[in-house]
């Protein structure tokens, strides 16, 4: 099962498009089940997860854990890729101060 994981700072006021851009599994290679887990440093951190024309989650505000994301107790959503459909994930922090976001996304081969 590919997995992708991410570690950044998202700076005060400031949307990250894609956390994926550039990773190996950015667009699916095979028909797949997409699950995104995620934690922040603090509160006040959003993320969006979009597979192909699809918003699975739409900014929903995320754990202030301040850890790499437990399986499955960060778990945040989850939907299908085909072929080729890119998976997007963008944070937003809506703090005064940046904020550490630690996120992961799970690809599982479908037949």
């Amino acid at each position: 099962m590919p997995t992708m994981t991410d570690v950044r700072s998202v700076a005060a006021n400031t949307k990250v498009d894609n956390i994926l851009a550039g990773k190996i599994f950015e667009f699916a290679n095979r028909p797949s089940v997409v699950q995104l887990y995620g934690t922040g440093s603090a509160a006040g951190l959003r993320i969006s997860l979009l597979i192909g024309n699809e918003v699975v989650v739409d900014d929903q505000e995320i754990s202030p854990a301040n850890r790499f994301p437990l399986l499955p107790d960060d778990f945040i959503g989850r939907g299908g890729a085909m072929q080729g459909d890119r998976i997007l994930v963008s944070l937003r922090n809506t703090t005064v101060g940046a904020i550490v976001a630690q996120t992961r996304v799970d690809m599982e081969p479908v037949s």
